[in-house]
């Protein structure tokens, strides 16, 4: 599926939000939520491998151009809204979200009813709470650098040999460090909501994902599981041979598991 459009959509209190649409722009189809260190150009590749909804509106969350800053009064409660504001202006069949993405996804299901909602390793608190002060530190020193090895290794568990990985593709290092900058706010919001014992209460089917390596393991199997036992009416499945990076390592793969699981 190709991208046609990208729209732009005020959210009010000084910030807006841009989406990049593939397919039928009047079609309802499926919404994507990106998670931290990612945005809307980071899931071209899966959109495109995507073609079982007529549609695919994918958000590309405030803090990350072209769209706006997260302002002062940033929150969980303000991605909620803001997605609110992208079901509203194009209507959905189906909800899919990635990481704290997926968390913003869940908890907008117990906001509205939604048929379908699809989530790709939520996260939820404590989620890299002991991160925070050295991200604070490090994003006031503006040392963007340092915010991205903190995400990959203190957060995320990735190796050493990992960061210096990415570090050798130039691009690729800039846009960690660009996507950086919105960071600690994020986990700070994540760190502060209490989450509900039911998410997702008043979707019709929900569908978990989970990369096959990352079954039990810290810190996003464990986090999954504890999601897991909040959306007791939820489908497990699994992305084979993947961890979290399943958009960037396998985006045909995920796109064709997406395609399964649409529903009529």
């Amino acid at each position: 599926m190709e991208q046609t459009i990208q729209k732009r959509l005020s959210v009010g209190g000084g910030s807006w939000i841009t989406v990049d649409v593939y397919g039928e722009p009047d079609a309802p189809g499926l919404v994507v939520v990106p998670g931290v260190m990612s945005d809307a150009h980071t899931w071209r590749h899966v959109a495109g491998a995507i073609d079982a909804w007529p549609s695919v509106v994918v958000v590309n969350r405030r803090g990350r151009a072209p769209s706006g800053p997260l302002t002062d009064t940033y929150s969980l409660r303000t991605e909620v809204e803001d997605l609110g504001a992208v079901l509203d202006e194009f209507g959905t069949r189906a909800l899919f979200g990635w990481s704290y993405g997926g968390l913003i996804a869940l908890l907008s299901a117990n906001k509205r009813p939604i048929r379908q909602v699809i989530a790709y390793e939520p996260v939820m608190r404590p989620f890299g709470r002991h991160a925070l002060p050295g991200l604070k530190v490090a994003e006031e020193a503006a040392d963007w650098d340092r915010c991205v090895e903190m995400v990959n290794r203190q957060i995320s568990g990735f190796s050493a040999a990992h960061v210096e990985d990415l570090r050798a593709d130039p691009h690729g290092w800039a846009v960690l460090r660009r996507l950086s900058g919105p960071v600690r706010a994020e986990l700070g919001a994540l760190n502060a909501a209490v989450p509900p014992d039911v998410m997702a209460g008043r979707a019709g089917r929900v569908d978990l994902i989970i990369g096959q390596c990352n079954r039990g393991a810290a810190p996003y199997g464990t986090s999954f599981d504890d999601i897991r036992q909040r959306v007791a009416h939820a489908d497990v499945h699994e992305l084979a041979d993947q961890g979290h990076l399943g958009h960037i390592q396998a985006p045909a793969e995920l796109g064709q598991l997406l395609n399964t699981l649409a529903t009529i």
